[in-house]
């Protein structure tokens, strides 16, 4: 699957053709809205963005892993790990863009 990487540059970009705010004020909405984001996740929040997804901040208990490579257990310390939940709408989209590719190249 090689697929494109969004940059905040396009992020921004898209905000100037759509919305007809200057470049700058593009490029600093994309960065209030993402540090915003940012923000919450660390102060635990969760943050559900409608028709989208919602993020959320999951703590991990401490355990025993295994070294791949030598086979020996190692402690894993407790951590917060970053979760990503996409909505119905996001899925659906995501589905029918998929569907639409594969009826296009004859693919069943």
């Amino acid at each position: 699957m090689a697929g494109q990487t969004v940059t905040r540059a396009q992020l921004s970009e898209a905000v100037y053709q759509e919305v007809g705010l200057s470049r700058n004020e593009s490029a600093q909405l994309v960065e209030t809205v993402l540090n915003e984001i940012a923000e919450a996740l660390a102060r635990g929040e969760m943050v559900k963005v409608s028709s989208f997804g919602s993020f959320a901040v999951r703590k991990k208990g401490r355990r025993i892993g295994r070294n791949p490579k030598t086979g020996k257990e190692v402690p894993i310390n407790p951590r917060r790990v970053l979760v990503f939940r996409a909505s119905h709408v996001l899925k659906d989209q995501i589905n029918g863009a998929l569907s639409k590719a594969d009826s296009g190249t004859g693919a069943a």
